[in-house]
């Protein structure tokens, strides 16, 4: 989808559903559903828009039979809106964003415990001296005998 024309086709049918859904549609059905992205074929034959619902299994399929029931309507909303000789077939998808960023976070989640628990680990069993790059300075008996030797004379 390269072409800026597409492009713009794509973002006024996102427009236009998402009105539709919130001012139009009246399935009681229909939960919260919000249009995340709207993608048309080169030859602009065919959209494919991607939405999503809050809440859980049961409302999603029912948001997706009541979709796919208001599917004609709002095609021919399209169709009106655009004014295009040829108006594109719209197939509705749920969008698989939320649920692979829920499991990219609980990813994340475990990978934080797993280094506080070895940052912990690290502070209570420390293997060897408590800095071990200073070494402290070692007089010996012949720096004892220069130094009473300097104070004499």
């Amino acid at each position: 989808m390269s072409n800026p024309r597409i492009r713009k086709i794509a973002d006024r049918i996102q427009v236009i559903v998402a009105e539709m859904l919130e001012r139009r549609v009246k399935d009681p059905r229909l939960g919260f559903v919000t249009v995340t992205d709207v993608r048309v074929t080169g030859d602009s034959q065919q959209a494919s828009i991607f939405y999503t619902v809050l809440g859980g299994d049961e409302e999603r399929a029912s948001t997706a039979a009541a979709l796919e029931s208001a599917k004609g309507v709002i095609r021919s909303e399209v169709a009106k809106q655009l004014g295009m000789r040829i108006v594109p077939t719209l197939s509705f998808f749920p969008d698989a964003l939320p649920e692979s960023a829920r499991a990219l976070d609980e990813v994340l989640e475990r990978a934080r415990k797993q280094d506080e628990e070895v940052a912990a680990r690290r502070v209570e069993a420390y293997a060897g001296e408590p800095d071990p790059y200073k070494k402290p300075r070692v007089v010996q008996d012949d720096d004892l005998d220069d130094e009473d030797e300097d104070d004499e004379g």
